[in-house]
C-alpha cells in the first residue's frame, strides 16, 4: 500500500511538472505570435477553463517564472523564457529524429514529440542533437533555440502578401493544424520548394501559383500559414 501510494504521488508530480511546462511553452508562442497574452487567449490555447488558467497563473507568478498585470496581460520573467526555450528546444529536436530517423510524415510528429519533451534527459537531448547533425530548424521551418538559450529566426513573410510575378521560397510552414500539413504536401509544397506567384485574386485573395509546373489555386487561409523569402522579382 505504500508502495502504491508512493507511485500515485509520483505520477500525479510528473503530470503537474508537464502541465506546468504546457503552459509556459504556450505562453511563450503566444507572446511570440499575438504579443499580448491574456487568460482568454491562453485558455482558448489550452483548451482549459478560464477559472483553472488563473489559478495556474498565480501560482506560476508566486514562482515569480511569469508575471501579471490586470488588463496587460501576461508575461514571462526572464527565467521563464529560458525554461520556455529549453521545452522548444527539446520538442523540436524530437520532431526531427521523428522525421529524419524513424521516418514520420511532418503532420504526424506533434503530439508525439510533446509526449517525449517532458521526459527527455540532458544526455539523451545531447545524442539526439549530435545524431542529427545539431539543426537549427525543425521539419515545419521553426528555428531550433540552442543549448544556450538563443534562437535566430528567419526573415520570412506570409505567402498571402506575395504580389503576381514573384517567385519566392518556402521558409516555414505553420504546425498549428495537421490537415493543413498534409494538404500542402499533398499540392507539393516543402521545405525550400520554390513557387511563383501568378495572379492574386481581389475578391477573397486566394492566390493561383504554380508548383512543380502545374497551376493550383490556393486559400488566403493556406498562404497566411506558409512563410517565404523573394527570390525574384518581376
Amino acid at each position: 500500500m505504500i508502495r502504491a501510494h508512493a507511485d500515485t504521488t509520483n505520477k500525479e508530480t510528473i503530470m503537474a511538472s508537464e502541465q506546468i511546462e504546457n503552459y509556459i511553452k504556450n505562453i511563450y508562442k503566444l507572446s511570440s505570435n499575438e504579443g499580448k497574452v491574456t487568460t482568454s487567449s491562453l485558455s482558448e490555447k489550452l483548451q482549459i477553463s478560464p477559472a483553472s488558467v488563473s489559478e495556474m497563473i498565480k501560482k506560476l507568478a508566486e514562482e515569480r517564472t511569469l508575471t501579471h498585470t490586470p488588463y496587460k496581460g501576461v508575461e514571462l520573467t526572464e527565467e521563464g523564457k529560458k525554461l520556455a526555450l529549453r521545452i522548444i528546444r527539446k520538442h523540436r529536436l524530437w520532431e526531427m529524429f521523428l522525421v529524419e530517423v524513424l521516418h514520420f510524415r511532418w503532420d504526424e510528429i506533434d503530439d508525439e514529440a510533446e509526449r517525449f519533451e517532458h521526459i527527455m534527459s540532458d544526455t539523451m537531448e545531447e545524442k539526439i542533437d549530435h545524431v542529427l547533425g545539431h539543426p537549427n530548424i525543425d521539419p515545419h521551418g521553426d528555428p531550433i533555440p540552442t543549448r544556450d538559450g538563443e534562437i535566430h529566426c528567419t526573415m520570412s513573410y506570409p505567402m498571402i502578401e506575395s504580389h503576381p510575378g514573384m517567385r519566392v521560397r518556402v521558409l516555414r510552414v505553420s504546425d498549428s493544424n495537421s490537415d493543413l500539413l498534409k494538404y500542402v504536401s499533398s499540392i507539393g509544397i516543402t521545405l525550400n520548394k520554390q513557387i511563383r506567384i501568378k495572379q492574386k485574386m481581389s475578391f477573397d485573395n486566394s492566390l493561383l501559383v504554380v508548383i512543380n509546373k502545374k497551376e493550383i489555386n490556393i486559400s488566403s487561409t493556406i498562404a497566411e500559414n506558409i512563410f517565404v523569402e523573394t527570390i525574384e522579382k518581376e
